[in-house]
């Protein structure tokens, strides 16, 4: 669960009484349900959204990034997506295309590419995009 940025980062900041009463039922290191609870909370309970963030452990920016990941996504939109680059982001399908016709060795390449694309690539990012 850690691991898959499923776990609140501060569980002990979950103030709401859902998460913290005598009759506890939800389980305030479980970062989705809490986002859920958290927009619940003002949605239909009409708590304003500086309570129901800070009662859940967010601030009130949070509060807006989610909610905004929730319109747009749904739930999924409530777990948190994989941090840093998706991929390389210069190599389109035209200059993949070059790379794997290419019969030069890798730093005539390098060079190739900056000089009728106009972009610069690293050496290693032209031996990945070369393999298939």
């Amino acid at each position: 669960m850690g691991a898959a940025g499923l776990l609140h980062p501060h569980p002990d900041e979950v103030a709401a009484v859902l998460f913290a009463g005598p009759n506890r039922f939800f389980l305030a290191a479980d970062k989705v349900q809490v986002k859920y609870e958290m927009l619940r909370a003002h949605g239909v309970d009409g708590v304003s959204v500086t309570e129901a963030a800070e009662f859940h452990g967010y601030s009130r920016a949070a509060f807006y990034l989610v909610a905004t990941s929730f319109e747009e996504r749904g739930m999924a939109g409530l777990v948190d997506e994989r941090r840093g680059r998706r991929g390389p982001v210069k190599l389109t399908p035209q200059v993949v295309a070059f790379l794997r016709g290419a019969e030069v060795a890798t730093p005539e390449l390098v060079a190739e590419v900056e000089r009728r694309f106009g972009m610069r690539l690293h050496r290693r990012t032209v031996e990945r995009a070369r393999r298939v």
